[in-house]
């Protein structure tokens, strides 16, 4: 059941990312600044790897605690720093005025991929994640 949950986040994470970074190649350019759109871009592609990170994560036959945590970080990561950085790139262009308050979520999502990734080295310290 886990496995099925993660890859359709997988799933519907790239399908995101690929039209996050159309919007981003082709939308953006009047609003924002070069600037603007390489931190937009830098959202999409820490986005997409982190899909990839789960699709690899669903691939594994053998489900345990650690890679149910390892994913946990990785979508939380993926929403608050590439979430966050889409923010800041649209407040850019609108001037909201929400730049003072997401700013700080971006290292936070920063810290939860760090922490998916270290999820997945206990993992694989403990031998539980075979992918026959």
């Amino acid at each position: 059941m886990m496995k099925r949950k993660i890859l359709f986040t997988a799933a519907l994470s790239g399908a995101l990312s690929v039209a996050l970074g159309a919007f981003g190649a082709h939308g953006l350019k009047q609003w924002v600044s070069a600037y603007g759109l390489e931190i937009w871009q830098k959202g999409v592609d820490y986005q997409f790897y982190h899909t990839l990170a789960l699709l690899f994560l669903g691939l594994y036959t053998k489900e345990q605690v650690w890679l149910r945590y390892a994913y946990l970080f990785f979508v939380a990561g993926m929403l608050l720093f590439s979430g966050s950085l889409y923010l800041l790139t649209i407040d850019m262009g609108k001037q909201w005025g929400i730049s003072g308050w997401i700013g700080p979520v971006t290292p936070i999502g920063g810290l939860c991929l760090i922490g998916g990734w270290g999820c997945l080295m206990i993992s694989a310290l403990k031998g539980d994640n075979v992918l026959n």
